[in-house]
């Protein structure tokens, strides 16, 4: 099967039924990460058939929990993952993609402009620097740090209203210190083509 069957099975199994022309910037979008990667050393993941289940769909396994016309921020979005995947099949959202180092955020633009998608701002800032012009209604991470950790980073950016959303493959036992009283935490498990590891969406609300 080629990749871009496998896209379109994958996107099917995810419950994504792709506007014209997404499937061809989501393609697009992987042969720049392959392409990339050779030289640049964005993901360890080497093959590109892995690329597409790991990174691809791994990161559209939550369209459904993002709002429609939401502003999402992905913090350490690395690649772009969950960020650019996310914003090419839900072109009513905004996103801000955050990372620190310049080499990431340089593939990024560069993605952006070779899948012309237009809902996309690139940050280069360390989280803790960062400070948005407005609160975000959902702010994304993707194996980017323990969930104490990404809850408290992330503070100065969120409303009452915002929602926070750890990929991860489950909950460490010194993940769960936050303060219960104050936060509404669920887990949710994700099903995601071609991938055999456990996955789940952790989201976190003020109560």
């Amino acid at each position: 099967m080629n990749l871009q069957s496998q896209l379109e099975s994958g996107l099917e199994s995810l419950g994504i039924s792709p506007e014209p022309g997404q499937i061809d910037a989501l393609l697009a979008y992987l042969s720049l990460l392959e392409q990339w990667n050779k030289s640049y050393n964005l993901t360890a993941i080497r093959d590109v058939n892995r690329m597409l289940a790991y990174h691809l769909l791994d990161s559209l396994s939550i369209w459904r929990w993002i709002p429609s016309q939401a502003y999402a921020l992905d913090v350490g979005s690395g690649a772009g993952l969950p960020g650019i995947p996310l914003a090419i099949v839900l072109p009513q959202t905004q996103w801000c993609l955050l990372d620190s180092n310049g080499k990431k955020t340089r593939f990024m633009q560069q993605a952006l402009a070779v899948c012309a998608v237009k809902n996309v701002t690139v940050v280069k800032s360390r989280i803790e620097d960062y400070d948005a012009h407005q609160p975000f209604d959902v702010i994304v991470s993707r194996a980017y740090a323990s969930l104490t950790a990404f809850v408290h980073s992330v503070m100065h950016l969120m409303q009452p209203e915002t929602i926070m959303m750890a990929m991860k493959t489950g909950l460490e036992d010194d993940e769960t210190s936050l303060d219960f009283s104050r936060y509404e935490i669920q887990e949710c498990d994700l099903k995601v083509p071609g991938v055999n590891q456990p996955r789940k969406l952790i989201t976190v609300k003020q109560q």
